[in-house]
């Protein structure tokens, strides 16, 4: 598949102006690195919105879904740096979805990404089934590959202060889309927005820039 591994866990946050080149610098300098470094995970995304909302987006692919609740990734969340609690205390309107990974189409990554959050209620085969096969590259120019990662709802918290807050999105499926640019993404996320019977379960649709990626083949050492 062209996003690695079988599990990914998706972030999504607004930051103050205030505190936005702090944030960013973290970000960059230390939280992506930190992550990857957990035992399982392959590689990080970073975006910023292009149209859309929360502002900042990133990406986590692990090697089994199983990695996202495993003994060193529930360490490295108990054992935050005081840069990442200071920043985590800043997010805004959270997104936090641990998610499997259960379709993945067509060949390598995009410096863009559309996404859309679907909330699937009943039905899930047959909704599963229909982006299977829409979910495909092959067709439209400028799309490298599309995606779809189902969130557990158990999991999917996120991790500032309204963390045990119930959320009816816990358990809410995005799908993923890989492009050249922005540009070429309306095209390709209309078919999914606009099919009969996913419209109504459509919550957001946006797009992203990419910001940022690494692989656990870059980290020094």
């Amino acid at each position: 598949m062209p996003i690695a591994g079988k599990g990914m866990l998706l972030t999504s946050m607004d930051i103050g102006a205030t505190h936005e080149a702090e944030f960013n610098r973290w970000y960059d300098r230390e939280h992506l690195q930190e992550r990857v470094a957990i035992d399982g995970f392959l590689e990080a995304r970073r975006y910023v919105a292009h149209v859309g909302l929360p502002k900042y987006l990133s990406l986590y692919s692990t090697a089994t879904f199983e990695v996202l609740d495993s003994p060193a990734y529930r360490e490295a969340l108990a054992n935050q740096t005081a840069w990442s609690k200071a920043n985590i205390g800043r997010f805004k309107n959270m997104i936090r979805a641990v998610a499997r990974i259960t379709i993945s189409r067509g060949v390598g990554r995009g410096a863009a990404l559309g996404i859309i959050r679907l909330r699937p209620g009943g039905g899930q085969d047959r909704l599963r089934a229909e982006l299977d096969e829409l979910l495909d590259p092959a067709d439209l120019d400028g799309i490298i590959s599309m995606h779809l990662i189902e969130s557990d709802p158990a999991l999917s918290k996120p991790l500032t202060k309204d963390a045990d807050t119930s959320s009816p999105g816990a358990g809410d499926w995005f799908a993923l889309i890989d492009a050249t640019s922005v540009h070429a993404l309306p095209k390709a996320a209309a078919r999914i927005v606009e099919h009969a019977a996913i419209k109504p379960l459509v919550v957001t649709n946006g797009t992203y820039r990419l910001l940022f990626d690494l692989a656990r083949s870059d980290l020094p050492g």
